[in-house]
């Protein structure tokens, strides 16, 4: 990587950094790609490593709006775009009875900009300066909003019927997020740069809850950490994410925990609905299993 390029990744990820989330150089380096080249940024992983976290700092970094589309099965198209203010339309339509205006004037005036309600789509486009656009969990949605998706930020505009067509602004930085619970179409792939978010190694994790829970102490962040690397590495059905590790050690602390030991089991026991988020995975945290976790710590 020539120096230049070097500085600009460490620089970045010192920006990144300020604003509470810790990036690797690999990261860093397709954000700037991504707002460099213009293009949407896909973003996959376990749920609870970080993803959505990734497009609030970048937002940060940049000084501008995170405009969040949350996606879930059934999300039709028309309800992520706009919609119109109807009760405002009709309190208007009431106003306009004794207006001498013709109907056709009236109409353009009811279906005017004031009575458009801008979904986060729209928003995006809509946005000075560009904004950040999370589309979060687009694997939840179906194959046909993808499939809009794909034409709609290829044009960065939209057509209103009543309206006209509205177009970009600024180009919004795209960022796009995936658990893998189903396949996304390679038309979505090749529009978009790519970044797999793994769960962090022990320092890149460490850094993390020393970022983010400063008052912890040193010797606890540490166990706290192992424990969690230890806890991921069992055949768990929902194995804890960076979030969970964060709840965790605030919990301890609210518990008065400050370091782990068998002393401390029932502690541990108690704090562990911050933890662990199925039946099934609690039941297996007997009082051997977490004393012997605290043990390698």
């Amino acid at each position: 990587m020539p120096a230049e390029q070097a500085d600009r990744v460490s620089d970045f990820k010192q920006l990144l950094a300020g604003h509470g989330y810790v990036a690797d150089s690999s990261l860093a380096s397709t954000l700037l790609l991504t707002t460099g080249l213009a293009r949407p940024l896909l973003l996959e992983g376990e749920a609870g490593v970080g993803k959505t976290e990734v497009a609030k700092a970048l937002a940060l970094a940049r000084g501008t709006r995170l405009i969040r589309l949350q996606c879930y099965e059934g999300l039709d198209a028309h309800s992520t775009l706009y919609e119109w203010n109807y009760q405002r339309q009709l309190l208007a339509i009431k106003l306009f009875e004794h207006d001498e205006r013709s109907a056709a004037e009236k109409e353009r005036d009811i279906f005017s900009e004031p009575y458009l309600l801008k979904r986060p789509l729209l928003e995006a486009l809509c946005a000075s300066p560009a904004a950040v656009l999370l589309i979060d969990e687009i694997d939840r949605a179906d194959e046909a909003f993808e499939a809009y998706l794909l034409e709609l930020l290829s044009d960065y505009q939209v057509s209103i019927p009543e309206f006209g067509t509205i177009r970009a602004r600024t180009r919004p930085i795209v960022v796009l997020t995936s658990n893998g619970t189903r396949e996304l179409s390679d038309a979505l792939r090749r529009r978009c740069l790519y970044h797999y978010v793994d769960y962090p190694d022990f320092s890149k994790e460490l850094m993390i809850v020393q970022a983010r829970v400063p008052e912890a102490p040193q010797a606890l962040a540490r166990q706290v950490v192992e424990f969690v690397q230890s806890l991921r590495r069992l055949d768990l059905r929902k194995k804890p994410g960076i979030a969970e590790t964060l709840d965790w050690i605030g919990a301890l602390l609210q518990l008065g925990v400050s370091t782990l030991d068998e002393h401390g089991t029932d502690r541990i026991m108690e704090s562990l609905s911050a933890l662990l988020k199925t039946r099934e995975d609690r039941a297996r945290m007997t009082r051997p299993a977490i004393e012997k976790l605290v043990a390698s710590c």
